[in-house]
């Protein structure tokens, strides 16, 4: 039991790690860019996160993570605690269940979590075309 919780821990700690920087707009070289200039773009979209935030139009993707981590753990226990019934470890099946089932969507959502929300991505990609600026997908 010990072993397999030192292995979530060590799973977790890795996908923490290897989380991905927060993605930004990618920007069509039009006329305007060339006449701005790319570190000035990079300005407007920091004002277009910056006002996409200010009026919280993306969702809080941590409680999302939280939830849905929790309630994998629980379908984790109950499947766990079945296979735990039918073997004679009754316990032990419940727990490794719901550490393994919790793990895996905590990791999922690790992994997910630096894709921005689509509506914050939405409202950025008007924002910046409101600028005269051309965003072509998300890096």
């Amino acid at each position: 039991m010990r072993s397999i919780i030192v292995y979530c821990i060590l799973f977790i700690v890795s996908l923490l790690l290897t989380a991905c920087a927060a993605k930004r707009p990618v920007l069509y070289p039009n006329t305007h860019l060339k006449e701005i200039g790319q570190p000035k773009a990079d300005q407007e979209i920091d004002d277009c996160i910056s006002l996409a935030n200010s009026y919280k139009a993306g969702g809080d993707r941590t409680k999302e993570i939280a939830k849905d981590t929790g309630k994998a753990g629980v379908v984790g226990a109950a499947t766990g605690a079945v296979i735990g019934a039918i073997t004679g470890d009754f316990g032990r099946g419940a727990a490794i269940g719901g550490a393994g089932a919790a793990t895996a969507a905590m990791g999922s959502g690790i992994m997910r979590s630096d894709e921005p929300d689509p509506v914050f991505k939405q409202f950025v990609e008007q924002c910046l075309r409101e600028k005269g600026l051309q965003p072509l997908g998300w890096r």
